[in-house]
């Protein structure tokens, strides 16, 4: 009886998870990174599947590791129901908005003349920035906002603006200031 239990509770958290992760995915214009603060909403405020800090630490181990940008979104769906959830939720992230991008795409190049591409485009540019500047504000609430990260933050933005060096040299140094415990 504990086994279909637990059958009937893994299978609603996959649907409640492909169904958020497919809304999520026609939302990520500039991508997956400027949907996490609906990510953050769903599964640590609404639901407490993940908590602040492992949320924020999938977040910075997928960023951190080579490959596609969208492999956090596994991390959370690997947390919240182990290889069942990863599929799930990468799959319901990823078809529904490459769909959307090649319809968008053929439409767009098949009707240059229409202005509509343009504008639509013109118009989201402001939207993702203001959700790539939330996303920063809750992988933020998982290390706290005392002065020694929130100072390490405005470095790495300063650097990747006026400098040229790579980002790996950043997350270099914020590992090393997290295993120093200086973070």
């Amino acid at each position: 009886m504990a086994g279909i239990a637990q059958g009937d509770w893994l299978m609603g958290v996959l649907i409640q998870l492909s169904l958020q992760f497919l809304l999520i995915s026609f939302l990520a214009f500039g991508g997956a990174s400027a949907t996490l603060p609906e990510m953050h909403r769903f599964l640590v405020v609404q639901h407490h599947w993940i908590d602040d800090q492992t949320f924020s630490s999938l977040y910075a181990i997928s960023q951190a590791a080579p490959g596609p940008n969208v492999l956090f979104v596994a991390l959370f769906g690997w947390q919240v129901a182990g290889l069942p959830g990863a599929i799930c939720t990468l799959f319901a992230m990823c078809i529904p908005a490459a769909i959307l991008a090649l319809l968008f795409e053929h439409y767009a190049s098949r009707y240059p003349e229409h202005r509509w591409h343009y504008m639509f485009r013109r118009a989201l540019a402001p939207i993702t920035v203001g959700l790539v500047m939330a996303t920063a504000l809750i992988v933020m609430q998982g290390v706290g906002f005392s002065a020694g990260p929130v100072l390490l933050a405005v470095v790495a933005v300063w650097v990747t603006l006026r400098t040229k060096y790579n980002p790996l040299w950043l997350i270099g140094l914020g590992a090393l200031l997290g295993a120093l415990g200086w973070i």
